[in-house]
């Protein structure tokens, strides 16, 4: 399978967009507090990388499957976070 340029653009923007919460998940998981995050922005968050990520998938388009189902890892983390340390 060969890529072209506009896959590779598309590859690359979605490992970026895929990693977007990861210096938030990073900082509350090692100061173990979540007073300032949003729950409900996670939550939205949340609900639409599942509606992208059945959207990749009825398309069969995996750079929109991979990027949302990342994304959706990060979102769940956040939200386990959040959950667990709010109480600072």
């Amino acid at each position: 399978m060969q890529l072209s340029g506009v896959d590779v653009l598309g590859y690359v923007a979605g490992l970026i967009t895929a990693f977007t919460f990861l210096p938030q998940v990073i900082k509350t998981w090692k100061t173990q507090s979540a007073k300032d995050v949003s729950l409900a922005m996670f939550l939205i968050a949340f609900s639409n990388q599942i509606l992208w990520l059945a959207f990749g998938v009825l398309r069969a388009d995996p750079v929109i499957i991979i990027t949302n189902a990342v994304m959706l890892i990060m979102t769940s983390l956040m939200i386990a976070l959040k959950l667990k340390y709010n109480h600072s």
